[in-house]
C-alpha cells in the first residue's frame, strides 16, 4: 500500500503544519520545538489541523473501502451479537450481562438466583463433554431461546422471555444522545437494594454518578458530578464511598455520601498530598471492611475501616516504605497479605486485624523465586493463588484447613487462565476462565473439594470456525545482552514456513502489564488469510517476573525496544517472514515502543500501526501540570530534576529521535478528549516524520469524540479494526 492518492485536490497531499520553532531548554540541553503549538487545543488552527489529518486519511485509504466493508462482515459474522454471560450467584440473585443484535453496549441485569438462566448458546457441561468446532457444545438443551426488549429495573420482562429477569442497568438508553459513552464503574451494596453507576460521555474519564433504588427502580436524586474510578458501598446500605481526581487526572480523594443528602454536604475522608500516589477504594470479598489502597508504581499502603462503622477513622495496616507493595483481602479475622517485602517476585503473608502493622505478619506458604505471585481470590475455606511461572499465567488452589496446595491443569502450553467472576465468599466453586490463541474464551466452575472442573460456556465462534485448522507454538528470540525473550504465535495449519508469510508483531512491555495469548475471532480475518500472528513479550512487562518488568523499565527501557527488534529479526531468521511483509503494532506505552524501534530498525519492517502512542515522552515528562505526569515518573524518570533520566529518556523518546531517513509505512491514531496520551503527541510526531522526509508514508486519524480507549460502542469498535487490518493487509500487498 502506497499513501499517495491518486486523488487530485486539498485532500491528495498530506497536510503540512506550519513550523513554529520553540526552544526548550534542560539542565543545559537545548531541544527545538517546531511542531509545540498543536498542543494549544483552543487555536481553530489546531483543529483544522486535525479536520485535515482526518480528511487525507479518509482520501488515501478510499481504495480499501471495500475491502474494510468485507473484513467488518467478516469479524460481525463470526460474533454472536445475542449473547449472555455466564450469570454470578451473590445470595438470593444472580447477575449477568447480556448484549443485543444491532445495540452497541451492554444491558445489565439479575435475576432470582434459583431460576437458571441458560440460553442456547450459553451451555453447561463438563468439562470432558463433547464440544462442537465451533465451541459450542452438542447436546444443548436451550431453557429459554429469545431475549425481549429491557424492562425497568425491578421489573420482569414478562412470563414469554425472561421471567424473574430485572434490567437493573441499560448502557444504551444511557448513552442515547451521545456520540461517546463509557460505564466506568458499577457498584452493588452488599445487601443487593442499592446500585451506583458513574458514566463518561467525552472519553476524558470524568464521570458522572448517580444511584438506583433496586427494589423500587428508583433513580435517586443525587446526582455527583467529577467521580473517578471506584466506588465502594457500606454495610448500612446508605453510606457510599467514591474518589475524585486532581486536575492532573490522578484520583486523590475518598469521599464519604449518604443516601439522600445533597451531594455538597458529601465529607472528604482523606486527600493523598504525594502526587506519586493515586488512591482507590473496595470493599473486602466477605463485606467485612472498605479499604483504601493509596500506590504509587512502586509503594503501597492501605487502611481500612469495618464497613458496618462507616463514619469510624481509617486505620492503616502498614504505613508506605519506599519500594514495598502490598494488597490485602479479609478472611478469619486477619488479612491475607500478598507483599514484595523480601520477595521480589511476591509471597502469601498474613496479620490479625487487631494488629496488622508488618512486625505482626507471618508467612502462609513457602517462597518460590521462581513464581510471581500475582494475587488471590479469597473464600472461607479454600484461596485460589494467581501465578506466573516460566511465562505462563497460572491457578493454583490451597486449602485452609490442611494447608494442600494443588494446581489446576492447562490443556495448552501456550495458553493463559485468569479469575472470573466470584462473588459468595462461603463457596467452595472457583468461577475461572481460560483461553489460547486458537481456544475461545471459556469459563469454568473448579469445585475445590474434589478437584473437578466444569466447562459453564466457551464463547461462540460462528462461521464453522475450527480450532483444528490452527496451530500456535512458544519461541524465544535472543536479545542484544543474550536474554532469551518469549514470542507466542498463531498461524493457520497450511501455512508454509518458507519464508514468505506476512506477519504480524504485536508488542507493549511496559507497568509490569502481560500481554498474554488470548483468542480473537477479529483476528482471524488476518490469519484466514495467510497471516503468521505473533505476541512480543519483551521486557517491561510482567510475563516473566518481576525482574522481567524491572529490566525494561527506567534506565533499562531500552531493553524493551531491543527485544522487540530481536523477536522480528527471529521471525525472518526462523523462516517465518521477510522484513517486507512484516508489520508492527502496539497502543499507547506499546506506541511508544512502535517509535522507538521505528527509528532503531526502520528497516525491519515494512509497515507499523501505533495507536495513541505515547511519543513525546520528554515533553510530556517534563510537565508536572499533565495528566498522570508524576505518578509516571517511576516508570519511565523523572528529566525535570535528573539529568541522567533526561538523557536516557532523549536517547529513545520517539519524537526526539526522528532523523532525514526512510520509515516503514505508518499509521497513527489519536484521541482528542484522550487525558492518558494527549493528541498532540501523535500529531507533533506526525508531522515530524513527514518534514524528516516528504517521502515517508505516514497516516494519522483522529477521534474527535472519543479518549484513549477509541470509539465506545461495540459495531463502532468492529468497523476501527477493519479499518486496521485493511491498512495492515494492503501494506504487504493482500487486497481482498
Amino acid at each position: 500500500m502506497t499513501v499517495h492518492s491518486s486523488q487530485t485536490g486539498p485532500q491528495s497531499t498530506p497536510p503540512t503544519p506550519p513550523r513554529r520553532p520553540r526552544t526548550l531548554t534542560t539542565h543545559g540541553d537545548q531541544r527545538v520545538d517546531d511542531w509545540a503549538w498543536l498542543a494549544e487545543r483552543d487555536d481553530p488552527a489546531v483543529l483544522a489541523h486535525l479536520d485535515a489529518e482526518n480528511a487525507y486519511t479518509e482520501a488515501v485509504t478510499a481504495p480499501t473501502l471495500a475491502l474494510q466493508q468485507r473484513l467488518n462482515a467478516e469479524m460481525v459474522a463470526r460474533i454472536q451479537e445475542t449473547d449472555l454471560s455466564v450469570p454470578t450467584r451473590k445470595g438470593r440473585w444472580s447477575w449477568y450481562s447480556r448484549t443485543e443484535q444491532g445495540r452497541q453496549y451492554a444491558i445489565h441485569c439479575r435475576r432470582p438466583a434459583d431460576d437458571p438462566v441458560r440460553p442456547a448458546d450459553d451451555p453447561v457441561r463438563p468439562v470432558d463433554g463433547p464440544v462442537a468446532p465451533d465451541g459450542t457444545c452438542v447436546d444443548l438443551v436451550p431453557i429459554w431461546n429469545e431475549i425481549n426488549t429491557s424492562a425497568p429495573a425491578g421489573a420482569s420482562t414478562g412470563a414469554d422471555a425472561n421471567p424473574g429477569e430485572q434490567v437493573v442497568l441499560d448502557e444504551n438508553q444511557l448513552a442515547e444522545g451521545h456520540e461517546y459513552f463509557s460505564l466506568g464503574g458499577l457498584a452493588i451494596s452488599p445487601a443487593q437494594h442499592l446500585m451506583a453507576w458513574a458514566t463518561d460521555t467525552t472519553g476524558a474519564e470524568l464521570h458522572t454518578l448517580r444511584i438506583r433504588d433496586l427494589n423500587t427502580g428508583e433513580v435517586l436524586p443525587e446526582v455527583i458530578e467529577g467521580v473517578y474510578y471506584g466506588l465502594a458501598f457500606a454495610s448500612d446500605e446508605e453510606t457510599l464511598f467514591y474518589t475524585r481526581p486532581d486536575a492532573a487526572m490522578r484520583p486523590y480523594q475518598l469521599w464519604r455520601h449518604h443516601l439522600g443528602t445533597p451531594p455538597e454536604d458529601d465529607v472528604c475522608v482523606r486527600t493523598e498530598p504525594d502526587e506519586r500516589f493515586y488512591l482507590d477504594v473496595g470493599r473486602t470479598k466477605d463485606d467485612a471492611y472498605i479499604l483504601l489502597s493509596l500506590a504509587s508504581k512502586v509503594t503501597t499502603e492501605i487502611w481500612f475501616l469495618a464497613a458496618e462503622r462507616p463514619t469510624e477513622p481509617l486505620t492503616v495496616i502498614e504505613p508506605r516504605r519506599h519500594g514495598i507493595e502490598y494488597a490485602a483481602e479479609h478472611q478469619g479475622g486477619r488479612f491475607l497479605i500478598v507483599t514484595n517485602d523480601g520477595a521480589e517476585n511476591f509471597r502469601l503473608m498474613s496479620a490479625p486485624v487487631a494488629e496488622p502493622a508488618r512486625a505482626n505478619w507471618t508467612e502462609m506458604m513457602p517462597y518460590d523465586p521462581a513464581v510471581k505471585l500475582d494475587g488471590l481470590e479469597v473464600f472461607a475455606n479454600y484461596l485460589a493463588l494467581f501465578e506466573r511461572a516460566e511465562g505462563t499465567a497460572r491457578i493454583r488452589v490451597m486449602d485452609l484447613g490442611t494447608g494442600d496446595v494443588h494446581p489446576i491443569e492447562q490443556p495448552e502450553a501456550v495458553s493463559t487462565t485468569w479469575g472470573g467472576a466470584n462473588a459468595e465468599f462461603d463457596s467452595s466453586t472457583l468461577r475461572y476462565e481460560y483461553s489460547s490463541l486458537v481456544t475461545p474464551r471459556s469459563v469454568y466452575d473448579y469445585e475445590m473439594p474434589n478437584q473437578a472442573a466444569t466447562l459453564l460456556k466457551r464463547q461462540p465462534v460462528l462461521g464453522g470456525y475450527d480450532p483444528a485448522r490452527y496451530r500456535t507454538s512458544r519461541e524465544w528470540a535472543v536479545g542484544p545482552d543474550g536474554v532469551e525473550i518469549p514470542i507466542s504465535l498463531m498461524w493457520r495449519s497450511d501455512t508454509a514456513r518458507d519464508g514468505t508469510a506476512p506477519a504480524l508483531l504485536y508488542g507493549y512491555g511496559a507497568y509490569e502489564h502481560s500481554v498474554d495469548p488470548t483468542f480473537s475471532s477479529l483476528r482471524l480475518s488476518l490469519v484466514d488469510r495467510g497471516f503468521v500472528f505473533a505476541l512480543a513479550h519483551v521486557r517491561g512487562g510482567g510475563e516473566m517476573g518481576r525482574g522481567w518488568y524491572e529490566a525494561g523499565r527506567l534506565e533499562h527501557k531500552a531493553n524493551t525496544f531491543g527485544d522487540f527488534i530481536a523477536c522480528a529479526r527471529h521471525l525472518v531468521d526462523a523462516g517465518w517472514t521477510t522484513p517486507e511483509r512484516l508489520v508492527a503494532r502496539g497502543g499507547s506505552a506499546g506506541g511508544l515502543l512502535i517509535g522507538a524501534v521505528a527509528n532503531q530498525a526502520p528497516e525491519a519492517f515494512c509497515a507499523m500501526v501505533a495507536e495513541v502512542p505515547f511519543v513525546d515522552c520528554l515533553t510530556t515528562m517534563l510537565d508536572d501540570t499533565l495528566p498522570l505526569t508524576v505518578l509516571e515518573w517511576e516508570e519511565w524518570g523523572n528529566p525535570r530534576d535528573d539529568p541522567a533520566a533526561y538523557a536516557w529518556m532523549k536517547s529513545w523518546s520517539p519524537y526526539d529521535n526522528v532523523a532525514p531517513r526512510r520509515y516503514p509505512l505508518l499509521l497513527v491514531t489519536a484521541g482528542l478528549n484522550d487525558p492518558r496520551v494527549s493528541y498532540w503527541e501523535p500529531a507533533k510526531w506526525v508531522a515530524k516524520l513527514r518534514a524528516a522526509d516528504p517521502t515517508n508514508q505516514v497516516l494519522l486519524k483522529v477521534e474527535l469524540g472519543a479518549g484513549h480507549m477509541g470509539p465506545s460502542g461495540r459495531y463502532e469498535a468492529w468497523r476501527e479494526e477493519a479499518f486496521v487490518l485493511a491498512f495492515v493487509l494492503t501494506s504487504v500487498g493482500i487486497d481482498t
